[in-house]
């Protein structure tokens, strides 16, 4: 697929892997300062051309809320031709999805109890870098007076033994396993597509960007007018805080009790190691080699593990993405796939050292063409219920939400090895949402549509 790469938002297209972050909130004035604002944007949108020589120092982005679509007094036609999902809001559909206790919206961090019209994201190489950029976003508000800011929430790569890493605060390599897809910047890579006779092939383009025929050979209906969707997506923000103490008592009262140990246990809960090596391909040991491969680190099914000895049918990983686990030769879970965007925020606390106050998690992101299809449903039915895996109610070891009652986790034994099965309880919440939104991520064209009030649904 060639893709207008002017017209398309760089984050959708690639993962940019900056170690600094700045995630922007923000309303809009009244409309006509609001489409100015937008226009004044414009010229500093990162898209998805390819970068010839390195990075740029920093990248902004752009996506709308549906009050934000009120607020530029969109036609109502256009505005009803949006998702339900979408219209309805995270916070509507919290019970759904599973936020609920700790986790449920009026427990939200304030600005996340009112209107939020805009999400913008800076990306950078340094600190600085990064406030140079927020510095011209603020000039741009002040000059057009189109917009007020919310806040802002910083994220940045954790910093271990001195050096930035892809880990996240319960000490897992991240990033691993991005879906591939026609036209994207990262194509080809084993594993990372859906499973096409004993290989991989790319997913089709349309599961990520509207306007384009996804794995059902079908055009996923798209707000009108198409020249407003096309080349757009839909983008999930969710800031997730994480319990580390929390997670690090629970690993050093049930490892010791497991007879894998620590280390062998958390890999278990993850399905891979800490260091990112699958557990699929290496069941008893850490494997720095092969979790350093791309052309192998991802390349595998669970065909010849059906019952979970290597990698448990409730890890992480396998309920983020099944593969062939829920049958089909891997179909139904393609349908299901979701692009992933997301950066740690707080400091990091090495192992052994009490863990204080201060906040700390991971900003979660997801791009897809249809929230209700691959977000919603991955995070209801997988993520926080286990039907599908033949588990009952058991929830993810990391993100599911136990906030009513503690929950359990199975590992399988292998019977060549004489073992038994093991089962984790009283497992608590690790992971808090503490706010977020559904946004609209629209291509330029449509972002020159909204600037000049040009969006007419006929």
């Amino acid at each position: 697929m060639n893709f207008d790469l002017t017209d398309i938002q760089g984050n959708l297209l690639r993962a940019y892997a900056y170690p600094h972050t700045r995630y922007v909130f923000l309303n809009l004035r009244d409309a006509d300062k609001a489409r100015a604002f937008i226009a004044a944007v414009i010229p500093h949108i990162t898209n998805s051309e390819i970068w010839a020589d390195k990075k740029p120092p920093s990248t902004l982005n752009f996506a709308l809320s549906r009050t934000a679509l009120t607020a530029l007094e969109l036609p109502l036609a256009t505005i009803n031709s949006f998702p339900v999902e979408f219209l309805e809001g995270m916070a509507a559909r919290a019970t759904a999805l599973g936020d609920v206790g700790d986790s449920a919206p009026d427990k939200w961090e304030a600005m996340w109890q009112g209107r939020v019209d805009l999400w913008m994201s800076i990306n950078a190489l340094t600190q600085v870098d990064r406030e140079q950029r927020y510095a011209q976003l603020v000039d741009i508000v002040s000059a057009t007076e189109g917009a007020e800011i919310l806040g802002y929430q910083n994220g940045d790569s954790l910093v271990i033994d001195g050096n930035p890493c892809a880990k996240e605060h319960f000490g897992y390599s991240d990033g691993y396993s991005q879906p591939d897809f026609y036209g994207s910047h990262s194509e080809n890579t084993p594993g990372d597509g859906k499973i096409n006779h004993g290989g991989w092939k790319d997913l089709a383009d349309g599961e990520f960007i509207l306007g384009y025929a996804n794995e059902a050979l079908e055009l996923q209906a798209s707000p009108l007018p198409e020249t407003l969707s096309k080349n757009g997506s839909f983008l999930v923000y969710r800031k997730l805080e994480q319990d580390v103490k929390g997670f690090r008592d629970y690993v050093n009262e049930w490892g010791p009790r497991y007879p894998g140990g620590s280390e062998k246990l958390m890999a278990k809960f993850v399905g891979r190691w800490r260091d990112g090596t699958p557990l699929a391909l290496s069941p008893d040991s850490m494997d720095a080699t092969l979790a350093s491969d791309i052309a192998r680190n991802n390349d595998f099914t669970y065909a010849d593990d059906p019952e979970g000895v290597r990698c448990p049918i409730g890890a992480h990983v396998r309920r983020a993405n099944p593969r062939d686990s829920i049958g089909f030769r891997g179909k139904l879970a393609s349908r299901r796939r979701i692009l992933r965007r997301g950066i740690p925020y707080g400091p990091y606390v090495p192992e052994g050292q009490p863990v204080d106050d201060q906040e700390r998690g991971i900003v979660f992101m997801v791009l897809n063409a249809n929230i209700n299809r691959q977000f919603e449903f991955v995070q209801q039915q997988w993520i926080n219920y286990g039907n599908d895996f033949h588990l009952g109610e058991d929830s993810d070891p990391l993100l599911g939400n136990r906030s009513n009652s503690p929950g359990r986790f199975v590992i399988p034994g292998d019977p060549a090895k004489g073992e038994k099965t093991f089962v984790c309880s009283g497992m608590q919440s690790f992971v808090t949402l503490r706010g977020g939104d559904y946004f609209f991520l629209p291509s330029l064209t449509a972002l020159q549509l909204l600037a000049f009030g040009m969006v007419d649904p006929r």
